[in-house]
């Protein structure tokens, strides 16, 4: 059913029979290549989404052994809302991930007090100056309208953050089919990732997943590219 797999031959998924055993194994697979890159450079970065699906992810891989204080976290995206929001991915990540020794990491967040995204862009593109790059790993999700990162199917920049020349780090987002303005990565700054991993749950995904290159739905943009290959990780 990953019909664009034989198309790139870049592209790896791994199925498991339950989300729990995914959790353990993806956190696992994370912490492998946060300890690879401590020891090659003397610190990792992570880049992780938001919503409901890695919640079990981050909180099996906060107790994964590792000196957390080499360790980097920041968001793939972010909307722009107050940190102590219910939709704030920030909230999610330091209740869930940055827990017991995970909490000695350092993390950068996509928020700042400016009014809107856009005035916030240079304050939040100087703290990622901070944040070792390339990414040691970026782990995305994938909304039912084929959406990843921030990259909305009718977003009026979409082409904008999805441009392969273009040097930005971070762009700003109007989503136009959900609410709140968003902060995110744009695709070469996924792509320079030493590992780009979708993880996704649910038959549904997965049919939106199998039909995203022939709909050019965002996400085809990290499945059907030739940079740098991908990691699916499902459960039903």
């Amino acid at each position: 059913w990953w019909r664009w797999t034989g198309s790139t031959g870049m592209n790896k998924a791994h199925e498991y029979r339950d989300r729990a055993s995914l959790d353990r194994a993806l956190a696992e697979h994370i912490a492998g290549l946060l300890r690879e890159d401590i020891v090659l450079r003397g610190a990792a970065s992570l880049a992780v989404s938001g919503g409901s699906t890695p919640r079990g992810m981050f909180a099996c891989l906060a107790v994964q052994p590792l000196p957390w204080d080499h360790v980097h976290i920041t968001l793939v995206d972010e909307r722009w809302v107050e940190t102590d929001s219910p939709d704030s991915n920030e909230k999610l990540v330091r209740e869930t991930l940055l827990q017991g020794a995970a909490a000695t990491a350092h993390f950068t967040g996509m928020k700042s007090a400016h009014a809107t995204a856009d005035t916030g862009l240079p304050e939040i593109s100087a703290r990622l100056a901070n944040v070792p790059l390339p990414f040691t790993c970026v782990v995305l999700g994938m909304g039912n309208d084929g959406h990843t990162a921030s990259w909305f199917p009718r977003a009026a920049n979409l082409q904008q953050l999805l441009d392969m020349n273009s040097d930005q780090l971070l762009g700003t987002c109007d989503p136009v089919t959900a609410p709140h303005q968003r902060m995110t990565l744009t695709l070469p700054a996924v792509l320079n990732a030493r590992e780009i991993i979708l993880h996704i749950t649910g038959d549904e995904k997965r049919a939106v997943l199998a039909r995203a290159a022939d709909e050019n739905f965002p996400v085809a943009a990290i499945t059907e590219q030739h940079v740098n290959p991908v990691s699916i990780w499902w459960a039903p």
